[in-house]
């Protein structure tokens, strides 16, 4: 059988009960357990802090925390997701969410927005939540020549960029499709700048081409020693100047204007 058909092969088995809850609390003991992949969830959640000036005064919340360990970096952060989970705060969509209007300071959300069905009713609730000067910070899959290749071949994600924006509806984790964060910032970035005006874009780049692929994610081995991981962020170091063609996350940072 070829490698990657074994591999699509594993992901199928691992996400036949995506939407359980049980799955997500096994995510979060792949990330402990793992520790390449626990590395780069810091690095991620260190890279939302700096993008917070004095954090620790500011309302912070994390849409779709899942397995994640935010508040070790952030520990301030109110953590939240659609299922009912041990470490989280608040139970809510991010499509009615129970904040009062213009009360929070940031948006955290980690491979969140290409789960979102109706991506507009999320940023129309998201500016009724946040402070004016007030930021959504959003690490998604980036689209390029590598990231389409993985995604494409060896992800069980749906990653369609001539998809709509809005996401059929199987279940709250089950769905999605990996190249949303780049349709509506990057190929309709004049479509979004139209309908959302407040919301104006402040940041994308492109980052990340091989930590996440070698920690072997949440389905598969990690496939190098947990020692290399200065060795490997050391390389995309020097990589990063070809981040465009390589990377395959993208941080998204969105202020609110007005």
């Amino acid at each position: 059988m070829k490698i990657i058909e074994r591999l699509k092969l594993s992901e199928a088995k691992h996400i036949k009960d995506f939407d359980d809850h049980a799955t997500t609390l096994l995510h979060a003991e792949i990330i402990q357990r793992k520790p390449l992949l626990r590395k780069l969830y810091v690095d991620f959640y260190k890279q939302f802090k700096n993008s917070v000036c004095e954090p620790e005064k500011k309302t912070l919340v994390e849409l779709g925390s899942g397995g994640g360990f935010i508040k070790e970096v952030i520990p301030n952060v109110i953590t939240s997701d659609v299922l009912e989970l041990p470490n989280v705060d608040k139970v809510f969509s991010a499509l009615s969410m129970p904040f009062e209007q213009a009360s929070v300071d940031v948006f955290f959300m980690f491979d969140v927005l290409h789960h979102i069905t109706a991506p507009r009713d999320f940023f129309k609730e998201a500016i009724q939540c946040l402070k004016v000067g007030g930021r959504i910070v959003m690490i998604e899959p980036a689209n390029t020549l590598w990231s389409r290749f993985i995604y494409k071949n060896f992800h069980h994600e749906l990653f369609d960029t001539q998809a709509e924006w809005s996401l059929e509806e199987v279940g709250p984790l089950s769905q999605g499709n990996g190249a949303l964060g780049w349709i509506i910032f990057s190929r309709d970035r004049k479509v979004f700048e139209k309908e959302f005006p407040s919301l104006r874009i402040v940041r994308m780049h492109n980052h990340t081409p091989l930590r996440y692929l070698l920690s072997g994610g949440l389905t598969l081995h990690q496939l190098v020693p947990s020692f290399t991981y200065p060795v490997i962020k050391a390389m995309e170091y020097v990589l990063s100047p070809i981040n465009d063609w390589l990377g395959m996350f993208q941080t998204i940072e969105l202020e609110k204007v007005d």
